[in-house]
């Protein structure tokens, strides 16, 4: 008879299995490998942190730009560029795992257009004034190019283009057919968003204009942006099938969470400086995201 201190069977003399790290690192491979596996987990990210990406990070962003402009934070973390780019990066997701589906050749080739329009409008309007008005970047967000603009400029204008024109998609339903009517409104509410973002950036510092105006934004920026927003239109337009983006839109719930999040930061900013014009444009796309049932309580944890 065995003593009860000896294994009594085979399995108890085979040493403990150790963890299977390798087929981690292959589902991540195959994730990062095949693009529907890549757009599958993406969108399951996005899914299972929507409170975080569209609430909690842009209420984080609001409190920690004021309390850099303000002089609340050390130094190392005030304002500091690459925090400020990994959060807007995060709010980017959505936006980014909404479209990605319908990124094709003719998307990508249209959106790098998009992407060099930024890059030599924003060089030109640095350098000459034309045509947003004479200003300088007063605060560093990242590696400049030319010492002049962010190279990382395009992940803040292209998605104010696109959140646009995703939005009045929406707002127009069958409307949007037509591009005599689809391009002025895209292009109104694209200068409708810079009248919220501009007056907020320049209280807390981000950039100056020689000339002031609508809260330190002279009008000519707001020209200047009526001519972007033309451009960037007709770029999207060119980009995706407009029944397939409209169709991606409407199945996509948490597409337009990236305006959500802009209208939580740069709302709150705006209100922190009595800037209440701004605001109440804020509130004019809160308005309109609630009607279309993008800004619910469906995005809370837990829910």
């Amino acid at each position: 008879m065995p003593d009860g201190d000896e294994p009594t069977t085979s399995e108890s003399l085979e040493p403990p299995a150790e963890p299977d790290t390798g087929s981690g690192r292959e589902a991540l491979s195959r994730v990062l490998s095949d693009r529907n596996s890549f757009e599958a987990a993406l969108d399951r990210v996005v899914s299972e942190n929507r409170f975080t990406i569209a609430v909690v990070f842009p209420l984080v962003g609001a409190v920690t730009l004021l309390a850099s402009a303000e002089g609340l934070l050390p130094e190392v973390l005030a304002f500091n560029p690459y925090l400020v780019l990994f959060g807007v990066l995060v709010m980017r997701l959505p936006l980014a795992s909404g479209l990605l589906p319908l990124v094709g050749r003719r998307a990508l080739g249209a959106l790098t257009l998009l992407f060099a329009y930024s890059y030599a409008v924003e060089y030109v309007g640095a350098t000459t004034g034309f045509p947003y008005g004479k200003f300088q970047y007063d605060v560093s967000l990242g590696p400049m190019l030319f010492d002049t603009i962010p190279v990382a400029l395009p992940v803040f204008f292209v998605p104010l283009v696109v959140n646009s024109y995703l939005l009045c998609l929406l707002l127009l339903g069958d409307r949007s057919r037509s591009l005599f009517v689809r391009v002025p409104v895209v292009a109104a509410t694209v200068v409708a968003v810079d009248l919220v973002l501009d007056p907020a950036a320049v209280a807390l510092g981000f950039w100056s204009f020689t000339e002031g105006g609508f809260y330190g934004v002279p009008l000519s920026n707001y020209a200047g942006w009526v001519l972007s927003a033309i451009v960037g239109t007709l770029l999207v337009d060119v980009a995706f099938s407009r029944t397939e983006l409209l169709e991606r839109v409407r199945n996509c719930p948490y597409v337009l969470d990236d305006l959500v999040s802009f209208v939580l930061l740069w709302g709150g900013v705006n209100a922190f400086y009595g800037a209440w014009i701004p605001v109440a444009i804020s509130l004019a796309f809160a308005t309109a995201l609630v009607r279309l049932d993008r800004f619910d309580f469906d995005v809370r944890p837990g829910e």
